[in-house]
């Protein structure tokens, strides 16, 4: 049935978002904080898609209808209405009020067909974390190079020199972009190239002896934190993942967790080398998964921010714990992979390639790598197991992990 203004009105906010239908794909979105948004859920070019109309009341029931309406004209026309509101935002706009945030989101959305969506969703949570918070309201052709440099060098003093300079780049991108609507003249971004702190490229620093491994482990579990950065930090050392794969999991990639053969197969889009990963787990893995259920089953990701349930762990927060543990430039989250590497290569020399499989290591030889595409699954879950085993000796359960001091 059609909705009612009552109906609206009345709807009280639940622990998770739900939807009030109005009928062919209008509806209002209830948040966990009490706003009531509409949307107009619609297909285009074979896939789904949502148009944001506005928030109720502001926009009341006959209004949101009208704007349904004419969204389906536009899409009887074969137009993107997601597109076509963004066009008329920059066409009625004042070019020179545009917000450094507008340009920004507007030059995010039409690069993401050529990302995967991992890369996505790094590159503006980039800027959502670092950027929007002090430039995001100031008119784009007002972004001057010290204020920007400024910005860059908050980044710049967490340590985290690399993320300042890849922040830049983007930042750079999105000027480009603005130069080219006609917003801006000047690209401050380029300007300020040179004052940033130079990266120096080396290896990630790693503890490749077991027993320091295991005390990497004990010290930084003994940190005060949240429970999901310390089961984080955990799966990642068991794992060997990538630390990025880590933040971005989802319950969905896991497959088998009750049955004998459990694995986390991550997905082309979130991999490095554009091609499906999967990690059997071990027990002590699955140990780490079943005690997160009650913390974060709940949603799509495994390892949520601890502000925000949709928006995956901070990039920085499994490093600040090592970091608060003693290891600062000794032992990183990407470290882990080395530790695995030496710890097992030296045991098992005979399984070096399987070893770089769980990697996720591509083959020196292009051709080799194309026509043996042999996964050895079951001596890499062997070896999971074994890997598991050494490195949680006398290790406490996940379970305690939840009770240590909070952070």
């Amino acid at each position: 049935m059609p909705l009612s203004e009552l109906q609206i009105r009345r709807a009280k906010p639940a622990e998770k978002p739900f939807k009030l239908a109005d009928g062919h794909g209008l509806h209002v979105l209830v948040t966990p904080a009490g706003g009531k948004l509409w949307r107009l859920r619609f297909d285009f070019a074979g896939k789904e898609k949502l148009l944001s109309i506005g928030p109720y009341p502001d926009i009341g029931l006959a209004a949101a209808r009208e704007a349904a309406q004419a969204a389906k004209k536009l899409l009887r026309e074969g137009k993107d209405p997601t597109v076509e509101k963004r066009l008329q935002r920059l066409s009625v706009a004042s070019v020179a009020g545009l917000s450094f945030e507008e340009v920004a989101r507007d030059w995010h959305e039409r690069q993401k067909p050529r990302w995967t969506e991992r890369h996505a969703r790094d590159v503006i949570i980039s800027l959502e974390r670092n950027i929007f918070p002090q430039l995001g309201r100031v008119p784009i052709a007002q972004v001057t190079p010290p204020a920007l440099l400024g910005a860059l060098r908050i980044i710049e003093g967490r340590a985290a020199i690399e993320t300042a300079a890849r922040v830049r780049q983007r930042i750079e991108a999105i000027f480009d972009y603005a130069g080219a609507l006609g917003v801006v003249t000047d690209n401050p971004a380029k300007t300020v190239a040179n004052a940033l702190k130079p990266i120096t490229r080396g290896k990630q620093p790693a503890i490749v002896e077991l027993a320091g491994a295991r005390e990497v482990l004990a010290k930084a579990e003994a940190i005060p934190a949240h429970p999901v950065t310390r089961l984080a930090l955990r799966f990642l050392a068991l794992t060997v993942v990538r630390p990025g794969d880590v933040r971005g999991a989802l319950w969905s990639e896991i497959e088998g967790l009750g049955g004998p053969s459990p694995q986390w197969v991550i997905p082309a889009a979130r991999m490095k080398m554009r091609r499906d990963h999967i990690a059997p787990l071990s027990a002590q893995a699955v140990a780490v998964l079943e005690v997160l259920k009650p913390l974060s089953g709940y949603g799509a990701l495994i390892f949520p921010s601890t502000r925000a349930a949709h928006r995956p762990l901070s990039e920085n927060a499994i490093g600040y714990l090592l970091n608060r543990a003693g290891y600062h430039q000794r032992h990183v989250p990407h470290g882990w992979r080395a530790t695995f590497s030496t710890v097992m290569n030296e045991r098992f020399r005979g399984d070096r390639a399987v070893i770089d499989l769980m990697l996720a290591h591509v083959k020196g030889d292009k051709t080799e790598a194309a026509y043996n595409r042999a996964l050895h699954l079951d001596r890499r879950r062997e070896l999971a197991q074994i890997w598991a085993d050494l490195l949680l000796d006398g290790a406490p359960a996940p379970a305690a992990l939840i009770d240590q001091p909070r952070r």
